[in-house]
């Protein structure tokens, strides 16, 4: 009888202290299984690119999604964009160039749109484990919620020659009781934003 409360004892404890755990670091340990596993809810082909900023940073448009260049971690880098010697909207980063296309003509802004062959879309994923957020508190509209999780927006743009561009971005999405998730994009200072950026040499 004693070993069997000494047991159920420890089970209370552990129960508790992982209960703790996951209230306070549940945003941590996400962060940490998003590495390994995120949850796909869908892909969206890509229509139009288009770009709003000065060269440095600003925001691409991907059909009527606002993707903002702004990096999660504010010592890396964020990408440029401009166009090539040949008229294409083109993304640089860390040294090396991704042409998505030729501008498109009649319009006074940076805009593109895959070409025959391309292969360009976006693609919606989260976290495969959500975090509960008990104590926070909305003084302005006295709606806080309940859960939290991380939602993820990966641009992907393969072209026929090999080359490939792939942009990965975080947010934090929000569950309120009644309503369900919320349509996501909220941001953190230091954990949301631009967290990868991968470009990839035509083949040779």
């Amino acid at each position: 009888m004693r070993k069997i409360l000494i047991t159920l004892l420890i089970v209370v404890v552990l129960a508790i202290a992982m209960s703790i755990l996951w209230i306070f670091g549940g945003r941590q340990l996400s962060l940490y299984v998003d590495r390994f596993r995120t949850i796909e809810t869908g892909t969206i082909p890509i229509k139009s690119l288009t770009y709003e900023g000065n060269g440095t940073g600003g925001t691409l448009v991907a059909n009527d999604l606002r993707l903002d260049l702004t990096p999660a971690d504010s010592h890396d880098s964020p990408p440029h964009v401009g166009t090539t010697k040949d008229e294409q909207l083109a993304l640089s980063f860390g040294g090396k160039v991704f042409a998505f296309g030729p501008l498109l003509s009649g319009t006074d802004t940076l805009a593109t749109a895959p070409q025959s062959g391309d292969d360009a879309s976006i693609s919606i994923r989260h976290s495969y484990l959500s975090w509960p957020t008990f104590f926070d508190v909305n003084f302005v509209s006295g709606r806080a919620p309940s859960w939290k999780r991380h939602l993820y927006n990966q641009l992907t743009w393969k072209k026929p020659n090999g080359a490939k561009l792939e942009m990965l971005w975080r947010y934090e999405q929000y569950f309120y009781p009644g309503d369900g998730w919320a349509t996501g994009m909220m941001t953190r200072e230091g954990v949301t934003g631009l967290i990868r950026v991968d470009i990839s040499a035509p083949a040779r």
